[in-house]
C-alpha cells in the first residue's frame, strides 16, 4: 500500500523543517511526500530545498501561487499516486517514526476506506508541552449529526474514495475540512476504522485555533451544517464545541 502525505505551506520558515523531517523519518518504505508551497517569501523555499536534499526520489515539491491551503491540498491530491492520502500540516509533526506503519497495518487489517486516530496539541513555542489531548473515540454516524468529527490531520483516506466523492470545497477558507469530513462520514457510507493511538502533534495557533479567526469558523460551520440539513444548526455547532471540552481536561493528566 503506497501512502501519499501532503504538506501545504506558505511562509512557515520557522516550522516547516520539523514537519518535513518528521515525514522523511518514517520507517514505512512506500511513502510519496508532496509539498505544495504558495510561493513563500520568508525563506521557506530555501529551507524546504535543504530539508529534502537527498530525498528527491520520494518527494514532489512545487511552489506556485494559490488561493489558500485547501487549493494547495487539492493540488497535492491530484498530484498523488498513492493508494492512501494523509496530511501533515506545515506547523505539525507526524507523531512517531512508526506512525505510518501502524496506519497502514490497521487499514490493511480492516480493509477500511477511511481511518482516523488520536492527536495532541502542543504549545506553539514549547512542543513538549501538551495543551490538548484529542481522543477520537468510536465512530458512529449519529455522532457526526451531533457535532462530533475526528481530528482532521489524523485522517488517512483512500485516494479513489476522494476522487469519487470530491475534494475540499475551496469556497471555504477555514471549514473545508469540516465540510469534507461531514460529507464522507455522514453521507458516503464508507467503511471507517479507528486507530486508538496518537498519529500527529499539532502546534496550537493554527488557522482553526487562532482566536481572531473563530468568528469566521463559526459562520462557516453554520454554513456546513445548514447545507446538510442539520437542524437546529446552532445546536449542532454548540455540540461540536462541547465534544472538545474533555480534551483539555485529559491533557492536564498526561
Amino acid at each position: 500500500m503506497k501512502v501519499s502525505i501532503i504538506t501545504s505551506s506558505y511562509n512557515r520558515v520557522k516550522t516547516i523543517r520539523g514537519c518535513i523531517e518528521s515525514v522523511l523519518a518514517q520507517d514505512y518504505p512506500d511513502i510519496e511526500y508532496i509539498i505544495v508551497d504558495g510561493v513563500s517569501t520568508d525563506g521557506s523555499i530555501e529551507v524546504i530545498k535543504e530539508a529534502i536534499a537527498g530525498h528527491e526520489d520520494r518527494v514532489k515539491f512545487v511552489s506556485e501561487p494559490d488561493h489558500g491551503m485547501y487549493e494547495a491540498i487539492n493540488k497535492g491530491i491530484r498530484m498523488a499516486t498513492g493508494d492512501v492520502i494523509g496530511l501533515c500540516h506545515s506547523d505539525d509533526f507526524v507523531y512517531a517514526k512508526d506512525t505510518v506503519s501502524h496506519v497502514v497495518k490497521k487499514m490493511e487489517e480492516t480493509e477500511c476506506d477511511f481511518l482516523y486516530a488520536d492527536g495532541i496539541f502542543v504549545n506553539e513555542r514549547n512542543t513538549r508541552k501538551v495543551v490538548r489531548k484529542w481522543i477520537g473515540g468510536r465512530y458512529a454516524r449519529w455522532k457526526v449529526r451531533c457535532g462530533w468529527l475526528p481530528l482532521h490531520p489524523t485522517c488517512y483516506i483512500r485516494r479513489d474514495v476522494m476522487m469519487k466523492h470530491g475534494l475540499y470545497d475551496e469556497s471555504y477558507k477555514i471549514a473545508a475540512d469540516t465540510n469534507l469530513l461531514v460529507d464522507y462520514l455522514y453521507n458516503c457510507n464508507l467503511k471507517v476504522a479507528y486507530l486508538p493511538e496518537f498519529v500527529t502533534r499539532m502546534r496550537m495557533g493554527g488557522m482553526s485555533t487562532d482566536a481572531s479567526k473563530r468568528k469566521k469558523m463559526w459562520d462557516e460551520d453554520i454554513r456546513v451544517y445548514t447545507g446538510y440539513g442539520f437542524k437546529p444548526v446552532t445546536l449542532t455547532k454548540l455540540m461540536k464545541m462541547a465534544w472538545k471540552v474533555p480534551q483539555f481536561i485529559k491533557a492536564k493528566f498526561m
